[in-house]
């Protein structure tokens, strides 16, 4: 028979008999429904759960033999790996964390917030010593006072929570944050095409309510704001940030007759997206239509033709992420940094006309 492992608290303020008495059970029904080993009741079960949700009581099978420290481990939480902007991210963690004689442990989220939020409770649980969370925000209230009640209990633990590439929670929550100038490096693309005669430029990719697109999208107006222009709201089309919005974008760009000389993508990935879609249809970039996209992965390189794109610096965000984290102690006055973003000037832009 396997030996049973009594539940160990994370939260000091909560005990099992506190969950015991707010469920109205006894302690012993509270260790058999966290144990998993005796029969309870599902109504039983569902009642020890709410207590437990309700008193923030972490249950950790390994914090007795922990005895209060974490457990050298590095949790990377992130939509999907497979996603370049991702993965190389990843590549900084993972690199920084082994250097710091930590493990590395993937966590996917497949888009969705509730299981970014379930993801870094279970992290709690297991008591790793930073949670980095990765891409960009949602404009979801309750979701963001979630992410403070769990900034603040991984902290209560020894833990931290760790941000990259989302704003901050907001003052006074203990969490790292690692930025890029997202938005300074969309104005800066956009003035360049401006200043290179491009005055009707379409947007593809703009994702309401996300923290990375919002960004973007506001240095692409600032820009037009700057030299006394007006983007056409026609040719700033909502998606996704994948390749296949950009060439459904395109497409319906194309479609609609709108009059534009450059396109400007939310990501690489809805670039390539839109660069297959103009060649199917002949246009020739960048001599009838300039591209760019953002984040110059290595697609950029490999695309025809070649990507102008921004310069997103992202294993130094994974790296400097897990350095700030670990050493928050000796950094405390360092816990936000925003990295600088630069644009690369390749093959798929060029003046309108020449």
């Amino acid at each position: 028979m396997a030996k049973k492992t009594e539940p160990v608290m994370g939260n000091d303020a909560s005990t099992v008999r506190d969950v015991a008495a707010r469920a109205g059970v006894s302690a012993s029904t509270v260790s058999r429904v966290l144990g998993g080993t005796y029969p309870v009741a599902a109504s039983t079960r569902a009642r020890v759960l709410k207590a437990m949700r309700e008193l923030d009581y972490v249950v950790n099978a390994h914090a007795r033999a922990l005895g209060g420290s974490t457990n050298k481990t590095v949790a990377f939480v992130v939509d999907d790996v497979t996603g370049p902007f991702y993965a190389h991210i990843a590549r900084g963690v993972e690199e920084q964390a082994s250097a710091e004689g930590r493990l590395c442990m993937l966590c996917t989220t497949h888009g969705d917030p509730q299981r970014v939020l379930a993801v870094v409770e279970t992290m709690r649980e297991q008591r790793a010593d930073a949670v980095i969370v990765v891409g960009g925000a949602w404009e979801d209230k309750a979701y963001q006072d979630r992410m403070t009640h769990f900034a603040h209990a991984l902290d209560r633990v020894g833990s931290r929570l760790v941000l990259v590439g989302r704003p901050p929670l907001g003052p006074g929550v203990p969490a790292t944050v690692v930025e890029y100038d997202n938005e300074g490096g969309a104005f800066a693309m956009t003035t360049h095409l401006l200043t290179s005669g491009h005055q009707r430029i379409a947007y593809l990719g703009r994702v309401p309510g996300l923290s990375t697109s919002d960004q973007r999208l506001s240095g692409f107006r600032r820009a037009h704001e700057l030299l006394g222009l007006a983007p056409d709201p026609k040719l700033i089309l909502d998606g996704t940030f994948s390749r296949s919005h950009g060439y459904q974008g395109a497409r319906q760009l194309l479609a609609s007759g709108a009059e534009f000389t450059a396109v400007f993508a939310g990501t690489d990935m809805v670039a390539a997206g839109a660069l297959q879609a103009l060649r199917e249809a002949r246009v020739s970039v960048p001599d009838d239509v300039s591209v760019v996209g953002y984040d110059d992965v290595p697609l950029a390189l490999d695309l025809f033709p070649s990507l102008t794109t921004v310069n997103v610096p992202h294993e130094e965000l994974g790296r400097a992420a897990v350095r700030l984290a670990l050493h928050r102690e000796e950094l405390p006055g360092s816990q936000h940094l925003v990295l600088g973003t630069h644009i690369v000037l390749r093959d798929s832009t060029r003046r309108p006309g020449r």
